[in-house]
């Protein structure tokens, strides 16, 4: 692989989006290469949390525009269409759905498309220094593919029209404020927070956190009435799925040996 490489690191998969003389603008051969990967690293037991990231001074400029669109004005309908579902293979249906943690490292330029695997991806966190934008209103088109609909389920309807009509760029700290990222840290301290997250992440009971993603991220498009219905069932799911039975460890270390707080720590889990 070429335009997509992966570095192992105590359980964490740093996957870099790797064109980085292009801002890493995302290319159909890309799209191959990470869904690819990521099939891989789902059985992968070097990792643990997957964090998408980007070589270099940039996270990702965006679609390849001779890809994604010169390359695709020529081509017959089942063709495009064939373009668009590889790209959606990996940037929202795979990272929304994937069965292991994922942060999204934003470390520097993230425009267009590239917003669409950073709001799919379950954490994100980016550089003070970093500049997002959506820019497709600049040269005569709307951000389409899924941006429109990624950025409204984590911003509001103002911030995130404010971005779609004027195309102005904006830092990491403003993407924290508009709830685009979950925080903003300096550059220098970028990857050290990021790891720090990973690892909070990796405390967890892995089958439990995997429910508990799943849960929310279908949950959150129910009803009261079927949400409740759906996350009885979902947990009683994990639990029965669950080889570390991680309920039954955590109740009795709560209740019987009162060793530890829910609220303000983990249970003390046994490494199988």
């Amino acid at each position: 692989m070429n335009t997509v490489k992966v570095d192992f690191e105590d359980g964490i998969a740093w996957v870099s989006m790797n064109r980085p003389e292009k801002k890493n603008a995302i290319s159909v051969e890309m799209a191959h290469q990470m869904v690819k990967l990521m099939d891989q690293l789902e059985t992968d037991e070097r990792c643990h949390v997957l964090v998408l990231t980007g070589a270099g001074e940039s996270f990702s400029a965006g679609m390849d525009l001779k890809d994604y669109f010169r390359a695709t004005d020529k081509a017959s309908a089942v063709e495009r269409a064939r373009v668009y579902r590889l790209n959606g293979a990996w940037q929202w249906r795979g990272l929304l759905h994937y069965p292991k943690p994922t942060i999204a490292m934003v470390n520097g330029w993230c425009f267009g498309g590239a917003l669409t695997p950073l709001v799919a991806c379950d954490l994100a966190i980016a550089a003070d220094e970093a500049t997002f934008g959506l820019s497709e209103i600049n040269w005569g088109i709307i951000p389409a593919g899924v941006v429109c609909k990624a950025i409204s389920t984590v911003m509001s309807a103002r911030d995130a029209m404010y971005c779609v009509m004027t195309g102005e760029t904006f830092d990491g700290r403003r993407a924290a404020e508009m709830r685009l990222v979950n925080e903003s840290v300096p550059r220098a301290k970028l990857r050290a927070r990021t790891q720090e997250l990973a690892k909070t992440l990796m405390s967890k009971n892995p089958t439990v956190l995997r429910a508990a993603k799943t849960a929310f991220r279908y949950s959150a498009r129910m009803s009261w009435e079927e949400a409740a219905d759906y996350l009885f069932a979902k947990s009683d799911q994990s639990i029965f799925q669950d080889p570390e039975r991680g309920r039954e460890e955590g109740m009795r270390q709560f209740l019987d040996e009162k060793s530890y707080k829910p609220g303000l720590g983990t249970y003390k889990r046994k490494k199988g």
